[in-house]
């Protein structure tokens, strides 16, 4: 495809200049776009020695890493469809999306990951390690000849097939075809502001493998920024200070540990820091409800001056320009926490069929709790039920295998996405629920869970989780992950009800010690709530909570 063309010539222009860094091991790995082209021409070769046919399928299974964005590149150079996984997900499920897309070649990071396949799947193809390509010692000292151009792809070819979260049923393959990608970057290329003072740093700690992190990647390198890539995630705070970035991808889940990480330690530090912050902060919010006070003026100048430079700095670095954060609704809460710390923080919203991608924040004019306009070229309208619907050069063509599927989600050209939203006159979206989430009371209210789950999540000390159920029942409830005490839980359940219409109201709870984990099957790979399974691992669970509230 062009788009890999204009890579690979902007990794050539790079020449010396780095382009990926890996930070492992307490060390950082650079690559410069020569090194980083060698390695894609020796991975070429590795490839087109195997003498695969064109749109054959090579599965990618390892962690993120400078060889990763290598074989992925020689991949797609050499006319394969790459079909990247996740490497933190179960070998079952692995092996059940690599038989749904037969791929004729497997390359795994390391051994154990091609133990865990073969252990599996008796019947598995070839599979190489990417020590097999790039010897013990990494990208160190590799040549190769040049490959040349990358085979060229007509719009509608095939790219990548791309494994959704399965949140109901079995992972979907997501295919998305040249077109797609060219779009996509084209709009993503052109996003932010070009930065006066050279080179953008990136940094980056989400796998490749989903489709945003991955449309990320390739914009990065398409920008000739240097892509900063986290190898820890334990290490992750540290790796973050250190790689001092302009913009850094994440997800809600992250930033709200960073708010509460904040808020710790300055009530463990005490003094004067903590009053001005607890006191700028609780100015900050009654700004924006539009009761503030002169009061609350002196106290967020003083915050500005004293409390929150050393906060950004701590936190992110001194060079940031935004957060850029998608996978989910973000809560408006903490979009505007940081907004107060002067950091801003840019919404997209979109899924693995729209190529990642329907809408992103103006960086010029951000409002809190919505997630921008469509993004250029496409279609956005709310169908029944407040479903969000797509259509445009970004949507994939169909799922893998999967007429019905694909016939059920694509209708006259629209593609409908299950999330609910709505659109103000400036047509910035916001995200409100997904559609099969919905609770249908046995009253036949429907209820978004989301807003609610948020809320109660904001307000339970150590809470990590909060699932509502009540589908068919009288009336919400709702169960809590994490080490909670139940008046703390009761104290939440009271001060949010009393803003909610009663058929909203939750009036019972469970607390599991035990969070939902992509380990104990209960999260998809990207996080995603599993909530048919979890109704269905907790049933005991949940009859016992209506039978006894409805006892007492």
């Amino acid at each position: 495809m062009s788009v890999l063309n204009d890579i690979f010539v902007q990794l050539e222009a790079a020449g010396e200049a780095a382009v990926v860094q890996e930070i492992r091991d307490g060390r950082t790995i650079s690559a410069s776009g020569r090194e980083l082209l060698e390695m894609v021409d020796r991975t070429r070769a590795f490839i087109a020695a195997k003498k695969l046919a064109k749109g054959e399928r090579c599965a990618l299974l390892a962690h993120n890493s400078i060889r990763w964005i290598a074989m992925d590149l020689a991949i797609m150079a050499e006319g394969l469809i790459v079909v990247p996984l996740y490497a933190r997900q179960a070998a079952s499920e692995l092996v059940s999306m690599m038989k749904d897309c037969s791929p004729s070649l497997v390359c795994c990071g390391d051994s154990a990951l091609r133990d865990g396949i073969t252990q599996n799947w008796a019947e598995a193809p070839p599979q190489v390690l990417f020590d097999d390509v790039f010897g013990p010692s990494g990208h160190d000292n590799v040549t190769a000849s040049r490959a040349g151009a990358p085979a060229p792809h007509n719009l509608s070819v095939p790219v990548t097939i791309i494994y959704t979260s399965g949140t109901s049923g079995d992972a979907k393959g997501v295919v998305l075809n040249a077109g797609n990608i060219a779009h996509m970057l084209g709009c993503t290329s052109t996003w932010l502001p070009e930065n006066k003072n050279g080179q953008d740093r990136v940094f980056h700690y989400l796998p490749f493998c989903f489709a945003g992190s991955w449309i990320m990647l390739l914009t990065s390198l398409l920008l000739r920024n240097l892509l900063i890539v986290n190898t820890d995630l334990s290490k992750l705070p540290s790796d973050m200070r250190s790689a001092a970035p302009d913009y850094f991808l994440n997800v809600p889940a992250l930033l709200e540990r960073m708010r509460k990480a904040v808020d710790e330690q300055l009530w463990k530090a005490g003094g004067v820091a903590l009053s001005i912050y607890s006191h700028a902060k609780g100015a900050w919010f009654r700004k924006h409800e539009k009761r503030g006070s002169m009061m609350d003026s002196v106290w967020l100048n003083l915050a500005r001056r004293m409390v929150f430079p050393t906060i950004r700095k701590k936190m992110i670095g001194p060079n940031l320009q935004a957060l850029i954060c998608g996978s989910a609704p973000l809560n408006v809460e903490t979009q505007l926490y940081f907004m107060m710390l002067g950091i801003t923080v840019l919404q997209v919203y979109g899924l693995t069929e729209t190529a990642a991608i329907c809408t992103m924040d103006d960086p010029h004019h951000v409002e809190a709790g919505r997630v921008g306009p469509a993004i250029k070229g496409i279609e956005m309208k709310l169908g029944e039920n407040e479903e969000i619907v797509v259509r445009g050069p970004n949507i994939f063509p169909g799922y893998w295998n999967r007429p019905a599927e694909t016939a059920k989600a694509l209708q006259d050209g629209w593609f409908r996405t299950g999330d609910q939203g709505e659109v103000d006159a400036a047509g910035n979206w916001r995200i409100i629920g997904r559609i099969k989430n919905l609770i249908i009371l046995g009253s036949g209210h429907n209820i978004s869970p989301e807003p609610i789950e948020d809320e109660l999540l904001k307000r339970i000390a150590g809470a990590q989780q909060v699932v509502l159920a009540g589908n068919g029942r009288g009336y919400l409830s709702a169960i809590v992950t994490g080490d909670v005490k139940p008046e703390a839980v009761q104290s939440a359940l009271d001060m949010v009800n009393v803003d909610l219409p009663h058929y909203k109201h939750v009036r019972a709870f469970h607390i599991s010690l035990e969070a939902f984990s992509i380990e104990n099957g209960l999260l998809t790979a990207n996080g995603k709530l599993k909530r048919d399974l979890i109704a269905d691992r907790m049933k005991i669970e949940i009859e016992t909570m209506y039978r006894v509230k409805q006892a007492s």
